[in-house]
């Protein structure tokens, strides 16, 4: 592993842990040259199926595609980068299960949403806005409001919630 600092090919690894729900490996490492420390993450690499985009063109599953997405959904949002790790290695071993030589682009994006729905409304927001092409505030308005009517699985998640607290009439 080079160093990213000084390009140095020489790195010890410092502390090792389990990070994406098991199936993955965080490292820290040292430059053994200048002593500066960078994070890598390991995974073992398992053949992904093809995606038919929209126009039924075909192309190889690319996860920094997928990690670009997210991170720009996810920007400047209190989630921590091992949050946003978990998230891609979990969203990945679901397609993996999947046991499709090729998934629909749509499929991808429904798992992709079900995912950030559960982290952050707002990421999960700002994704489906480009994913479903939003043309217009109302169709913004619709999925606010499918947020509102259905409670996702984690209800009790520490996540801020773009709605203000509504008081119980019970």
């Amino acid at each position: 592993m080079f160093c990213p600092y000084c390009g140095n090919q020489e790195t010890k690894v410092v502390d090792s842990r389990l990070a994406g729900d098991g199936y993955q490996i965080r490292r820290r490492r040292e430059c053994l040259k200048c002593t500066e420390r960078f994070t890598t993450f390991e995974s073992a690499e398992l053949v992904l199926p093809k995606l038919v985009k929209r126009d039924q063109s075909r192309e190889p599953f690319n996860e920094s595609k997928l990690r670009n997405g997210i991170l720009t959904a996810t920007e400047k949002r209190p989630i921590s980068i091992e949050t946003i790790e978990e998230l891609i290695s979990r969203i990945v071993m679901t397609v993996q299960k999947l046991g499709e030589r090729e998934i629909q682009s749509r499929k991808l994006g429904e798992i992709v949403m079900q995912e950030l729905r559960e982290i952050d409304e707002i990421a999960f927001v700002r994704y489906a806005s480009v994913y479903r092409r939003f043309q217009d505030v109302e169709e913004f308005e619709k999925e606010i409001e499918s947020l509102r009517d259905t409670p996702s699985a984690t209800d009790t998640r520490s996540q801020i919630s773009i709605f203000p607290e509504e008081e119980d009439d019970s």
